[in-house]
């Protein structure tokens, strides 16, 4: 074969097995509550801040609590730092009531909108990001509706005619019951980023111990899904790759009373244990000499186990970390958010993250 179709059939087999280039920036989004640090963010390392909570009245409007405009301006300083930093207000999250209400018919819809927009406005930030959990399904005693699946729609498309060319995002989840009710391959067009709550996959109401934000499906516990399984319900409803947000966990959850003696995952328990900010894990259950740190190469993650105990913790590290940095730019996501800025105060999961995703 003549050396220069030689070299040609290398060049084109190579081009065809490597990954494409990224065609966007990755995002590096935290949600912060009030009892984070603000002023010690490190914002160079994000691009976005999602400020939790707002939340909805039984009137149907957004607002915020008494301390969150001191918050907000002390998160809007953070921009000195960094000028493209975007400040976002998200509205919700577990147990936030009235969102059926407020999405339940067109002038609820358009009083919420605009209610979200003026917020925006008052407090000079980017967006806004709306964590209704969830549509459609109970929750911790919220109301909801079968209509949930349309009207949630309905209420972005609103959002977003009020907010013009501001963000508007969303929490997700992957879940077979999330996507029964909601209109997730249409809504997508109204957003520009979903952050996919991929983590709380086990914890105080599992039967059995286990992962609570693996990448992929365990050996241990092939039944329940992971990460990924989330990410690819995204993909499959036709959600553009570059607006799907992996999440990740700055905690861990912890039980005790594991029924095991060397294997402690997908095992049962006495009683759930607590659950850890990941600053405490460092210091407390690391340095303990009582717990050893285990890796589940399936998984892609790591847990913590006391044998003479029976305690057994799952969390994210810095191994993890990397694992799921490298998941994102080989599919090409959007990026990673974390679920939040204060169990991590010394920054170093937020260093891992900063050092595999930005460029």
């Amino acid at each position: 074969m003549p050396r220069v179709l030689a070299a040609l059939l290398l060049f084109t087999t190579a081009c065809a097995t490597a990954p494409p280039p990224p065609l966007h920036d990755y995002r590096i989004i935290a949600y912060v509550r009030g009892r984070a640090d603000i002023p010690r963010i490190g914002a160079e390392k994000l691009t976005h801040i999602n400020y939790a909570f707002g939340y909805v009245s039984r009137e149907g409007e957004a607002y915020i609590r008494d301390d969150a405009p001191a918050h907000l301006a002390q998160l809007n300083a953070l921009k000195s730092k960094n000028p493209a930093l975007k400040i976002l207000l998200s509205i919700g999250g577990w147990g936030a009531d009235h969102f059926s209400d407020a999405a339940l018919t067109a002038e609820s819809r358009e009083k919420f909108a605009r209610s979200v927009t003026a917020l925006v406005e008052r407090h000079a930030l980017d967006g806004a990001d709306i964590d209704w959990e969830y549509p459609g399904q109970p929750g911790p005693g919220i109301g909801h509706r079968p209509e949930d699946r349309r009207n949630f729609t309905l209420m972005l498309a609103a959002l977003r005619q009020h907010l013009g060319d501001r963000l508007l995002t969303i929490a997700s989840s992957g879940g077979e019951s999330y996507f029964a009710n909601t209109e997730m391959e249409t809504l997508h067009r109204y957003l520009n980023f979903i952050n996919v709550m991929t983590y709380d996959f086990a914890g105080s109401w599992s039967e059995l111990t286990g992962h609570h934000t693996p990448l992929y499906r365990s050996a241990f516990s092939p039944d329940r899904p992971a990460a990924a399984d989330f990410i690819d319900r995204h993909l499959r409803a036709g959600i553009p790759r570059e607006k799907i947000v992996l999440g990740v966990a700055f905690y861990g959850r912890s039980w005790k009373g594991v029924e095991a003696w060397t294997q402690p995952l997908n095992r049962p328990y006495d009683a759930y244990d607590v659950d850890l900010p990941y600053v405490r894990i460092t210091t407390e259950h690391l340095t303990s000499g009582e717990f050893v740190r285990m890796w589940d190469e399936s998984a892609r993650a790591p847990y913590l186990w006391d044998q003479t105990s029976r305690r057994v913790v799952s969390y994210d590290d810095p191994q993890s970390l990397r694992e799921k940095a490298a998941y994102v730019k080989k599919l090409g996501l959007g990026g990673v958010m974390y679920w939040e800025h204060s169990h991590d105060p010394e920054e170093r999961l937020l260093d891992v993250l900063d050092q595999e995703l930005k460029p």
